[in-house]
């Protein structure tokens, strides 16, 4: 039998409306690699940890909120996605309030909400996951 060499991440896909704008929140990488580039909000899934919480987990980690009702946004899996190691990771979409508030930790050297329509050069294959749910929330 053969052991599969695949990791599973998860990455948060977070919105909040302000005023009659969309905005989404991203993190500054403090780690390699795409070191000091954004990101959304993510990281690897332990043994035994069930993907949604997974999800809240790193969300909270790395940025202090928690958002309820994380919806599986989709699957992302191309090799070469990630420059580590083959990865997998399935996406969560939700909502913040208006007056969420986000402070970098843990992997994250900063925080910040961005206008949907102005978005910063994204590591990974994060512009993908991004631009589907734009899509599927139609923002």
């Amino acid at each position: 039998m053969r052991t599969s060499k695949i990791f599973v991440t998860v990455d948060a896909v977070v919105f909040r409306k302000v005023k009659e704008a969309y905005e989404i929140l991203l993190i500054q990488r403090k780690n390699e690699p795409f070191k000091g580039q954004w990101a959304l909000p993510g990281g690897f899934v332990d043994e035994g940890e069930d993907l949604p919480v997974a999800a809240a987990r790193e969300l909270l980690e790395e940025t202090g909120l928690h958002v309820k009702d994380l919806q599986q946004l989709g699957a992302f899996g191309t090799p070469g996605r990630d420059p580590r190691q083959h990865t997998v990771s399935v996406a969560y979409i939700g909502f913040a309030d208006e007056n969420a508030v986000a402070v970098a930790a843990d992997d994250a050297a900063e925080a910040q909400w961005f206008s949907v329509k102005v978005l910063p050069q994204l590591a990974f294959d994060h512009l993908d996951i991004v631009t589907l749910g734009l899509q599927k929330h139609n923002l």
